[in-house]
Order: structure tokens, then sequence, then C-alpha cells
């Protein structure tokens, strides 16, 4: 999870993880997520991330995506990024 994160949603978590090094900490990259909080009582359809994911397409705004194993690796992920796309 931490050496090659895949979600979006994981990669932007794990972005604002502060670095114990001042050098690396001023010049890292940080995701930044926009977009307004989904409610927990009226949660959009497809993606409950959709609404704050810069990767979003139309796909994830319609479908919820299936929980895949990603290639080459023990990682699940629950992104259309990493599905079939039919």
């Amino acid at each position: 999870l931490f050496k090659d994160p895949k979600h979006p949603y994981t990669k932007a978590l794990l972005s604002s993880i502060p670095l114990a090094d001042p050098k690396l900490e001023r010049t890292r990259k940080r995701i930044l997520l926009s977009g307004d909080l989904p409610s927990p009582m009226n949660p959009p359809s497809g993606c409950a991330f959709h609404t704050r994911c810069n990767e979003a397409f139309e796909r994830c705004r319609k479908i919820a995506p299936e929980e895949v194993f990603v290639t080459d690796s023990q990682h699940k992920v629950s992104c259309h990024l990493y599905s079939d796309p039919t």
C-alpha cells in the first residue's frame, strides 16, 4: 500500500503525511482534493469518491467499481482505472 498506492484517494491520503526530512518536505508534491464531500445520507451513484477524484471519468459517475487484483501484485483496488473497461 505505501510503496505503490493505486487508488487516487489512497494516493491523496498518503501525500498528506508529513515527511521527517525538511528538505524533502519542502519539495514534495501533495495531491489536493477539490469538489464536494458526498453525503452519507444520499451518496452519489457510481464510485463514492468520484465527486473529489481528479481522475474520474463518465463510468465512475454511473457504475460502482468492483474490487479487482492489480496486475503483478497482491493489491486489490476498487477503481475503474484498474478494471476491465467492458
